[in-house]
């Protein structure tokens, strides 16, 4: 590793030292709402990580409609980091972050030019994002299009480490692409691909990201097949950690069945050793949250995970994700040295596959979907190098229209279930809620 540090350089050693990093994804158009936001997340009792989450119109580069939005005192879904400008940005962040209280910029573009060249101006260094999971996912822009924007925002992030002694940080956010219906091995494929895009574009601090999915167990032996295939393929200079985040789908309507969402994801975090949690509050079904139930969330999702720590964890079975992660990397590299090209190919090829995903440049014939037992499971593999492997058995008929539906909410009506019905002892109080300043201990004793 370089001499040169950055906020989020050295993550995984302050996770070591103060517990599990919660993350929320908040955002607000207005400046003082911002700073508020902030404010009360660092002072939230739980280890916390700060952000800035964009608007969609930035998102597109529709500022047109951000400077109409704003004369009319309209509210957007988030930031516009873009139009309200440097100055104005580093009036949110002064006196909040620092050395304790790093801030992350998110925000899903594809064409991400005028984004980093604002948070990089406002002495920001840490964004997320990807060439291919900042595209397939959100835009109609073309891949080799957007995986050639990446390739100069990467290196115009990277020459921050010459420029002010900075080692910027990247999160690659292709471990959560449609995460809700993909299998893991595709999900991890690509997040550590894109993890060896920014390493080629000069970055050395990266993350990367795996989406809670529909089954516990499943979601262990991914995250453990993930922390393997980085710590093998990632070059020794870098600094990297695993960020995980709460479930992507439908969100259960309760507030229970969203608080049992939720303590499951900071669960599986400590147990597979995430650095960072990207936490969602009870809330997310209906509308935007509130500063006040972001921090909530923060603060229980906290002392779930300290309630966890030192639990013993049953051993991660095989079922066969390692082996088809590994093949869709290899048949990747193969393509090209250089990764983004390699990207590019392996999309035209059929080599990647993103189930359900629309994008013109995705080939769309694998299909996803979840078995009796509740794990995601390959319906088709298409053209993906995985056929017969032990984890990608495909079924005998296609996905309908119906089972799709049914599957898109079948974590929502689990924990929706499991809250009105009860059967979890866990949980305390006969309306099946959990006070936000509850302690680690308190949890433990549930």
């Amino acid at each position: 590793m370089s001499a040169a540090r950055g906020s989020f350089v050295g993550l995984s050693e302050v996770r070591r030292s103060a517990g599990l990093l919660v993350q929320p994804r908040m955002g607000f158009s207005s400046p003082e709402q911002m700073r508020r936001g902030l404010a009360a997340t660092r002072r939230a009792r739980a280890a916390t990580v700060g952000t800035v989450t964009l608007d969609s119109y930035t998102r597109v580069k529709d500022y047109a409609s951000v400077e109409r939005a704003l004369a009319e005192d309209i509210g957007l879904n988030g930031y516009p980091i873009v139009t309200h400008g440097v100055e104005t940005t580093r009036e949110v962040l002064d006196g909040i972050r620092g050395p304790g209280f790093p801030v992350q910029i998110r925000h899903g573009s594809a064409l991400p030019d005028d984004i980093f060249t604002t948070l990089v101006a406002a002495g920001l260094d840490a964004t997320e994002g990807g060439p291919v999971s900042y595209c397939l996912p959100y835009s109609r822009v073309p891949l080799a299009v957007a995986t050639e924007a990446w390739a100069r925002c990467c290196e115009q992030f990277a020459r921050l480490r010459d420029d002010r002694g900075i080692e910027p940080h990247l999160e690659s956010f292709g471990g959560c692409m449609m995460g809700q219906m993909c299998p893991p091995s595709l999900l991890i494929a690509i997040t550590v691909l894109e993890g060896l895009f920014f390493h080629q574009h000069g970055l050395r601090s990266v993350s990367l990201s795996f989406a809670q999915g529909t089954h516990p167990r499943q979601d262990e032996e991914a995250i453990a097949v993930l922390r393997s295939l980085a710590s093998e393929l990632l070059p020794r200079d870098t600094d990297w950690h695993i960020v995980l985040y709460t479930y992507m789908g439908k969100y259960p309507r309760t507030r229970e069945g969203a608080r049992r969402l939720l303590r499951g994801a900071a669960e599986l975090a400590v147990r597979g050793g995430a650095a960072r949690l990207i936490v969602k509050t009870p809330v997310e079904s209906r509308r935007i949250p509130t500063i006040e139930e972001n921090v909530e969330a923060l603060e229980f999702a906290g002392a779930a995970a300290a309630a966890a720590e030192g639990a013993p964890a049953p051993p991660v079975q095989d079922t066969g994700i390692a082996a088809e992660a590994r093949l869709l990397v290899e048949a990747v590299l193969e393509l090209d040295a250089d990764v983004g090209k390699a990207l590019v190919a392996a999309f035209a090829k059929g080599y990647l596959d993103v189930p359900y995903c629309l994008h013109a440049d995705n080939r769309g014939r694998s299909r996803g979907y979840i078995d009796e037992a509740g794990r995601l499971r390959w319906a088709s593999v298409g053209a993906m190098p995985i056929r017969g492997v032990t984890g990608s058995r495909e079924r005998e008929h296609s996905v309908g229209s119906a089972e799709l539906l049914t599957a898109l909410s079948y974590v929502e009506r689990t924990h929706d279930r499991l809250a009105l019905h009860g059967g979890d002892p866990r949980t305390p109080g006969a309306h099946h809620e959990l006070d936000a300043g509850n302690t680690a201990s308190d949890l433990r004793q549930t």
